[in-house]
């Protein structure tokens, strides 16, 4: 743990995932600054932007993990120094991830009246239907930047997307500004105008991504081999293959938090508010440790290629480390500021107080969520995502869900009751996978 060789992947880690972390804390951070900004208008419309994120949340996570599927196989032909191989992956998960943000959108834009059948507060479903489908159309832009992110983070290069996801939170939060309060001319479109500044951000965002890959002379090698020819059904599929249960693995977290979300609203929208006041901070706190979780998933991935076995052993363990003890700070933090943090979202004094006790169990599941997220990377690395995708639905959908209800509905415990049931199944998911990198990755 702090010998020379554990140091030094330490020092390699690090320097890969900070610019991960801030960029997946850009995903995030329209999130948090949409919830902040609209909250300010009241609690109904803190409760919306709860409900409406949660379900898009959904559809974004399900996108990500296909995406993902371009990062590991990058790393692994950069290790062998398959240039050829390279290229054809950006072209084919370009493609594919283009494909996707469509069908998503147009498959969940459809369905979208259908959250008026959830038995939540009308008042609420009312101001959340129209935001929610102004974000599910930002998906399509957001999946062509994932597409040229993941594939720079294959080759190790990360920063860029850090200062464009930076570039692109800054916008939005101008935009915010301007179109939810109507300033400076621009019309009073309250949520809704949250809605319009996320989608045109992600539209920002893609657009320099893609110029950072096309004309970059770094990425000369590979736009050598990009023809129409290399276009193939073949390894769409492959990719998708791929994907696909790492999709699975973060619809079944991420949908645990969504349908959490739910169980609240059936609370009131007070409740709902709170939630979304923890779960902000602790998504905040969850995209940062999954930067470590990106980084893991490059090295192991990289000295797989290599065949360094004990260097994936090693990567692997330090990233695990490293996870932990980013989220055991974060925790703290979390504790002291739990009577802080509420003020800056909404004025409404019953909403502060649930907030502050359910920020605290969000402090307590910090070393779990740490563990199992790193973990994850750790195995996409060694493209293991079956397995893990089944962990996680047994973990949220068997364990969490249903404990969650148990405590809040049955026992009385409300919103509190809920957030328990989420605190067991990421402790369970942990400790799953954990032991399911020890079993691949023997030292």
């Amino acid at each position: 743990m702090f010998s020379a060789q554990y140091r030094q992947h330490y020092k390699s880690t690090f320097w890969l995932a900070y610019p991960v972390v801030l960029s997946q804390l850009g995903h995030i951070l329209v999130s948090v600054a949409d919830s902040v900004m609209a909250g300010r208008l009241g609690t109904l419309q803190l409760a919306a932007a709860s409900l409406g994120n949660s379900i898009f949340t959904i559809i974004l996570v399900f996108g990500l993990g296909i995406s993902f599927s371009i990062t590991p196989l990058v790393a692994r032909a950069d290790g062998r120094k398959n240039h050829t191989r390279i290229a054809l992956i950006l072209l084919n998960g370009l493609f594919l991830n283009t494909i996707m943000g469509v069908l998503l959108f147009l498959l969940f834009y459809a369905i979208a009246p259908f959250i008026q059948h959830l038995n939540q507060p009308v008042d609420v479903v009312k101001l959340a239907l129209p935001y929610v489908k102004i974000l599910f159309l930002s998906m399509v832009p957001l999946m062509v930047f994932q597409a040229f992110k993941q594939f720079a983070e294959g080759l190790s290069l990360t920063k860029q997307s850090m200062f464009i996801s930076i570039f692109a939170n800054v916008l939005n939060v101008g935009l915010n500004y301007l179109l939810i309060y109507g300033k400076l001319g621009f019309p009073a479109l309250g949520l809704n105008g949250a809605a319009w500044a996320t989608l045109i951000s992600r539209i920002v965002m893609a657009l320099m991504m893609a110029a950072f890959i096309f004309y970059s002379s770094r990425f000369v090698r590979y736009r050598h081999f990009l023809h129409r020819q290399s276009l193939s059904l073949t390894h769409m599929v492959k990719l998708f293959k791929l994907g696909f249960p790492i999709s699975l693995q973060m619809l079944f977290e991420m949908g645990a938090f969504g349908f959490s979300a739910i169980m609240i609203g059936w609370l009131g929208a007070r409740e709902l508010a709170a939630h979304q006041i923890a779960l902000n901070i602790a998504s905040v706190t969850y995209m940062m440790a999954s930067g470590i979780s990106a980084a893991a998933t490059i090295r192991v991935g990289r000295l797989r290629g290599l065949g360094d076995h004990h260097g994936v052993h090693e990567a692997g363990y330090s990233s695990l480390i490293m996870g932990a003890l980013f989220m055991a700070a974060s925790a703290t933090l979390i504790i002291l500021a739990k009577d802080l943090i509420p003020l800056f979202y909404v004025q409404d004094v019953a909403v502060h107080k649930l907030a502050a006790q359910l920020l605290i169990i969000a402090a307590i599941f910090q070393l779990s969520d740490g563990v199992q997220v790193v973990g994850l990377g750790a195995l996409r690395g060694l493209e293991d995502v079956r397995v893990p995708s089944m962990i996680s639905l047994f973990s949220y959908w068997l364990i969490a869900l249903p404990t969650g209800y148990a405590l809040g509905f049955w026992a009385g415990l409300g919103a509190i009751g809920i957030w328990l049931g989420l605190f067991t199944g990421l402790t369970i998911a942990a400790l799953l996978l954990f032991f399911r990198f020890k079993k691949f990755s023997p030292a």
